[in-house]
C-alpha cells in the first residue's frame, strides 16, 4: 500500500464550565477552580463548597482531556489538564494550549461581569496548570493557592519582576506520596528569591483534598481582604 500523504491536524471538543456568584452583584474577586487528575467539574464543585461562603465569582472549568483510565464505578470519565506522555515538548505545548483555553473563557466572562482580581485554586494536576497559567498570565493573576502539586518554574521564562505582585500559598500533605512536599518547598524558596510573596504550609495527611486544606485556603483568602457572606 502506497502512502500518498500524511500529516497532523487538530480538532476541537466542547468543554463545560460553570460560573457562580455569591454575595451581591458588582465588582468582586473571581476564584478559578482547577480540579485534579481524573476528577470532573461536578465533583470539584462539591469538594470546594467551604469556599462558597466567600463573596466572589466562582469559575469552574472541566479539564479538556478525557481520561478513560480513571473511569469511576458509575461509568463517568475522569478528566485531565494536559498531556503527559513522557514527551517534554508535548507537555509544555499542552500546558500552553490549556492556558490559552482558560484565558479565553475568562476574557469572555469579563465582558459581562466585573472582576477586580483573579485567584487560582488548583489541586494536584489542576495545581500544575494553575501555576503555569498564573506565572505566564501574570497580568491577569493576583494570587494562587496550589495544593498537592509542584510549581513548574523551569518552564517559565521572562522577567520575574513582572510577577512580583502575585501572592502564592502552597498547601501540601506531609505524607503525600504522589508529590513529595520537598519538591514544592524548593519551588517556593525559588519564588521567594525572585521577589514573590510565597509561602508553603505542610498539613497532616496525604494527597487527598481534605477540609483542612480548604480551611487554610479560606483563612488565607480572608487575610487578603476577601469577605464572607453575612
Amino acid at each position: 500500500m502506497e502512502v500518498l500523504n500524511s500529516g497532523k491536524t487538530s480538532f476541537k471538543i466542547e468543554v463545560p464550565y460553570r460560573l457562580y456568584q455569591t454575595g451581591e452583584g458588582g465588582g468582586k474577586p473571581m476564584i478559578l477552580y482547577l480540579h485534579g487528575y481524573g476528577q470532573d467539574m461536578g465533583s470539584f464543585i462539591s469538594a470546594t463548597e467551604p469556599l462558597h461562603k466567600l463573596e466572589a465569582y466562582h469559575l469552574y472549568i472541566q479539564g479538556p482531556y478525557p481520561e478513560y483510565t480513571m473511569m469511576h464505578k458509575g461509568k463517568k470519565w475522569g478528566y485531565s489538564w494536559y498531556l503527559y506522555d513522557g514527551n517534554g515538548d508535548n507537555f509544555i505545548r499542552s500546558l500552553e494550549y490549556t492556558s490559552e483555553f482558560i484565558q479565553g473563557i475568562i476574557d469572555q466572562l469579563a465582558s459581562f461581569v466585573t472582576i477586580n482580581q483573579l485567584v487560582i485554586f488548583g489541586y494536584s494536576m489542576g495545581g500544575y496548570v494553575g501555576g503555569y497559567f498564573g506565572l505566564t498570565r501574570w497580568k491577569h493573576t493576583n494570587a494562587m493557592i496550589l495544593t498537592g502539586c509542584r510549581i513548574k518554574t523551569e518552564v517559565v521564562s521572562g522577567d520575574w519582576n513582572d510577577r512580583k505582585h502575585i501572592k502564592v500559598l502552597a498547601l501540601h500533605g506531609k505524607n503525600d506520596d504522589n508529590v513529595v512536599h520537598e519538591r514544592q518547598e524548593q519551588e517556593i524558596a525559588l519564588l521567594k528569591e525572585k521577589g514573590l510573596q510565597a509561602d508553603i504550609k505542610l498539613l497532616e495527611g496525604g494527597h487527598d483534598l481534605s477540609h483542612d486544606y480548604l480551611d487554610e485556603a479560606l483563612k488565607w483568602l480572608l487575610s487578603l481582604g476577601f469577605k464572607e457572606i453575612v
